[in-house]
């Protein structure tokens, strides 16, 4: 290999003994490499070249986190280098989820010496199964009677106290436990990714799953409610031994690949590292919210006073646009579709701005929401308002009247 060195060679540069130095260093770099062939990406991952990358700022991704979540399957081979991880789990098997104690000295001293509660979820990973999560887990109750989509296996966990999971919540557990001592988690999946995918043609491919922790400490009052860390991975479900076929194909095909491709995809490892994210919202579903609408001053009829001659004619009521900006927040955005009488969906949008729902197509609310209502809410968002063809004053009749005719 071949080194070029443009340098001008004054009398100051060979007395200060810079060509020395990186003479030195070259052969320094050639007895480390070898006398093989060597790549400039085996050059550049030397201790010398390394020195200088000391001095930059720390990188953010890298910072350690209060806990760390370890579950213990291997990931795929057949993912790409910047993609995130895919595990594959077989249905009904349990797998062990560590919950490690990563604070520093000092970190979080509120919680040493207590407990604190973290709630595992099995969540879809696709945004638009998202918007429909009530809907596709109460079509998985109703095929599968008395089973859950997640189950602890208490007698092989370990640390684990009060585990508890709620009939209504099929998706999710909860327990306590002590960060200062070995703690794990053995979870069941019951459910298959396949069974929510639309069967068009047969051999659809199943759809993706997240598992999520959030973990949380007490509060002044004692309830498990002050948000400490979140973190998930994706993972696949198959019917039992599936997943182990799955990760048995994925290798083969990788060691078919071409060194040169195979350097694009991540090695497999053994066990699955969940990534910090956002915690899961905790909204309750709203099945019996009266309809705001009817209180809104621009869906009531004006009702004038007096005796509504000619003369006396009300002010006529402008209708005030209620359009959805894009600079709403999820907030603003729960409470408009409130008031435009979408209350039963304000959970599928717990975490949509208005730039969010303002984005959907038609095609996406009326899948999300049904015909109906998919078609009003799109109109909504795009504020078109039908205008009236006749407008109708409606008054109350005076007393005067009133005596005159008795």
């Amino acid at each position: 290999m071949a080194w070029a060195l443009k340098l001008p060679l004054t009398d100051e540069v060979i007395e200060s003994g810079l060509v020395q130095d990186f003479d030195a260093s070259l052969s320094g770099i050639g007895q480390e490499l070898g006398a093989g062939a060597y790549s400039m990406s085996d050059v550049l991952a030397l201790p010398i070249f390394k020195q200088e990358e000391s001095n930059l700022p720390p990188d953010t991704d890298n910072k350690i986190l209060p806990f760390q979540y370890v579950l213990c399957a291997a990931t795929s081979p057949a993912v790409k280098l910047h993609d995130e991880t895919l595990t594959y789990l077989n249905q009904g098997q349990s797998y062990e989820i560590r919950m490690l104690d990563n604070r520093k000295i000092g970190e979080l001293p509120e919680i040493t010496g207590k407990m604190v509660k973290s709630i595992i979820r099995v969540v879809f990973h696709d945004r638009r199964l998202q918007y429909t999560e009530h809907q596709q887990l109460e079509g998985w109750r109703w095929n599968r009677p008395g089973d859950r989509i997640l189950d602890l296996d208490i007698p092989m966990s370990v640390g684990i106290i009060d585990p508890r999971a709620n009939p209504t919540q099929l998706n999710t557990v909860e327990f306590l436990w002590d960060p200062s001592k070995r703690t794990s988690v053995f979870i069941q999946v019951h459910c298959i990714s396949t069974e929510f995918t639309m069967r068009k043609h047969g051999g659809e491919k199943g759809v993706p799953f997240r598992i999520q922790i959030d973990t949380f400490k007490e509060n002044e009052s004692g309830e498990y409610t002050e948000h400490l860390h979140s973190a998930s991975c994706q993972v696949k479900v198959f019917k039992p031994k599936g997943a182990d076929r799955k990760q048995k194909t994925d290798r083969e095909k990788m060691e078919k690949r071409a060194p040169q491709e195979k350097e694009k995809y991540q090695p497999s490892y053994e066990t699955t590292i969940l990534t910090e994210c956002s915690p899961w919202p905790e909204v309750t579903y709203v099945n019996n919210s009266p309809s705001p609408g009817f209180n809104s001053t621009h869906n009531s009829f004006p009702v004038a006073e007096g005796n509504g001659s000619p003369n006396h004619q009300p002010e006529p009521v402008v209708q005030v646009a209620d359009n959805l900006l894009p600079t709403a927040t999820p907030q603003d955005a729960q409470q408009w579709l409130h008031r435009n009488r979408f209350s039963p969906f304000c959970r599928l949008f717990t975490n949509f701005s208005g730039a969010d729902l303002l984005k959907l197509t038609r095609e996406d609310v009326i899948q999300i929401c049904g015909p109906a209502d998919g078609i009003r809410l799109f109109n909504a968002l795009k504020g078109r308002v039908v205008r009236p063809r006749l407008t109708i004053y409606v008054c109350q009749e005076s007393q005067q009247a009133r005596e005159q005719q008795t």
